[in-house]
């Protein structure tokens, strides 16, 4: 059979592209298999040998470790990002850089095509070839589950597991433990299998990267986490200081993992428009938001918090999580963040415990716009109170009016 071109998969050595690979291979296709090492705990000799098992022409594996916290962690952290309030965007966010660093290996490699395993009820897919054809627009996209020879013979997950069984290709799925698990160092995600009953409490087996907080130490473990612009800049834990951003980064998901913090279990409305229960544990990004807020406080003006708060921050979080990163708009909204973040200075102290993260302190050598004499109630330096009368005699105005139009319509106080 002549060769129908060259096709760039992103291979993860699991289920779906294990069965894509030797899909694409048997319709014809020469495959090179992209895979990015974003902190993911995986066996890559393994994955290689696989690849080379099921026949791909080559197997490229990429650290993306340390650009995928600065470039994409970090950034979360200073817009204080979260989707639907609960979500903290671990796949939403290695996207990007997976899919910057896939499109790399696919013009190096001379490929004509590139691949994914995503499924076509699922944000990813979307995600993935926004970026592709955003950084190559005459870029060619194989998306499988969306073509109907593939998903008529693969109608699910168990479809997919009995081929694997008769082609030999080992896999760490099973029919008792169904989940479709995303994996990188902001957190691991599961969806699918039982846990599509939202009424049902996820297996307490499941999670990968939090210890059960119910079992978790009965000591509480104190730190100091110090910003510079927003950005985390040194670690403070055991007596040690970590300043390195990885290392920073993966010391904290190991301090949270022992403690417990950092796990959700949500239903959340997908950019397709189809609602979706997912869990993910994200120790470090829980961690790292709370230190950020809390630090916000002390240091960061209360009109450009507002601001940031009403429409950056849920700007960027919806931007990231629908795919869009490769956008003007992001662009746009995240010179707001990084003007925000110019004076978010200091150190934050904080207790973990059981699952929670408690703030015990927080100070800030450079930024001055909590004055302890102001706002102490025994200290009248540089403040009258009877200012205070004027400042709410001239709030009081339009209100005043608004109240004698409701007493004239008879609806009185408070209706």
């Amino acid at each position: 059979m002549s060769s129908k071109g060259k096709v760039c998969l992103a291979y993860s050595g699991g289920l779906d592209t294990s069965t894509i690979l030797r899909w694409l291979i048997d319709s014809g296709y020469e495959v090179v298999c992209f895979l990015a090492d974003v902190g993911q705990e995986e066996d890559w000799d393994q994955v290689r040998s696989k690849a080379a098992k099921i026949g791909a022409l080559k197997m490229v594996i990429t650290d993306l470790r340390k650009e995928f916290v600065e470039e994409l962690c970090f950034r979360a952290v200073q817009c204080n990002a979260q989707y639907e309030g609960t979500y903290l965007l671990g796949t939403s966010l290695a996207r990007p850089v997976i899919a910057r660093a896939q499109m790399k290996v696919a013009a190096e490699e001379g490929c004509q095509y590139v691949s994914h395993g995503c499924t076509g009820k699922g944000n990813d897919q979307v995600r993935f070839e926004l970026a592709f054809l955003t950084i190559d627009p005459k870029i060619k996209v194989i998306a499988p589950w969306r073509m109907k020879e593939f998903f008529e013979r693969f109608q699910g997950r168990n479809d997919l597991l009995d081929y694997a069984a008769k082609s030999g290709i080992p896999v760490t799925s099973t029919k008792a433990k169904p989940y479709s698990m995303d994996d990188n160092i902001a957190h691991c995600s599961y969806e699918s299998g039982q846990l599509e009953d939202p009424s049902q409490p996820p297996p307490t087996d499941m999670w990968t990267r939090t210890d059960d907080p119910i079992t978790a130490p009965n000591t509480p473990q104190d730190i100091a986490i110090q910003f510079e612009k927003g950005i985390p800049v040194k670690l403070t834990a055991d007596g040690k200081d970590i300043t390195d951003s990885l290392d920073l980064f993966i010391a904290l998901n190991a301090i949270g993992k022992k403690h417990g913090v950092g796990r959700i279990d949500i239903v959340e409305n997908r950019f397709i428009g189809i609602k979706s229960r997912g869990c993910y544990d994200s120790p470090a990004m829980t961690i790292l938001r709370a230190a950020h807020l809390d630090l916000e406080g002390l240091v960061l003006d209360g009109k450009v918090r507002s601001l940031r708060d009403q429409f950056v921050t849920h700007a960027w979080s919806e931007i990231l999580y629908n795919g869009l990163y490769f956008s003007p708009e992001r662009e746009f909204v995240e010179n707001s963040v990084i003007f925000s973040q110019k004076r978010v200075n200091g150190e934050v102290r904080l207790r973990l415990y059981k699952g929670n993260t408690f703030i015990t302190g927080r100070s800030s050598e450079t930024e001055k716009l909590y004055s302890e004499e102001e706002s102490s109630m025994d200290s009248l330096i540089d403040f009258s109170p009877t200012d205070t009368s004027g400042f709410i005699n001239i709030n009081a105005i339009r209100l005043k009016k608004y109240g004698a139009q409701k007493l004239e319509e008879g609806q009185g106080l408070g209706a």
